[in-house]
């Protein structure tokens, strides 16, 4: 299971999830390794998750964990850049990054636009500085 209290793991994660838990719709942003081990970030400071939260963010990391590794479209589609679902509570948004076999996770408010927030991920993750 997730474990999610703030991690603080590689200080380079920790610092990119903090900068995406300041968008506003925000609620939580983490880094798991291919076990679904919480290895950085957590949920915003102060907020009360829903009722559950661990676990569906578990059951959507064990969804996209295994979308993420079929590669059979990659070749006529691309790769995967994320894998989105809205619900009416909240929505989650999964980047998966192929080379280090790891994925951010993103629960936010179901106003944010799901598009904005891609690009602010892009933004935030390749930002050399």
């Amino acid at each position: 299971m997730l474990h999610l209290k703030v991690v603080t793991g590689n200080a380079l994660y920790a610092e990119k999830c903090a900068k995406l838990l300041r968008e506003s719709e925000i609620r939580f942003a983490g880094i798991l390794d291919k076990d679904g081990k919480l290895i950085s970030g957590g949920f915003k400071e102060g907020l009360v998750p829903y009722e559950g939260d661990e676990t569906k963010l578990q059951s959507f990391f064990d969804f996209v964990s295994k979308a993420s590794i079929r590669k059979e479209f990659d070749e006529s589609l691309g790769p995967i850049n994320y894998i989105a679902a809205r619900r009416d509570k909240a929505v989650l948004v999964s980047f998966p990054f192929p080379i280090t076999q790891i994925l951010l996770l993103i629960s936010a408010e179901p106003t944010v636009n799901i598009e904005n927030l891609a690009k602010k991920v892009v933004e935030i993750f390749t930002d050399v500085n």
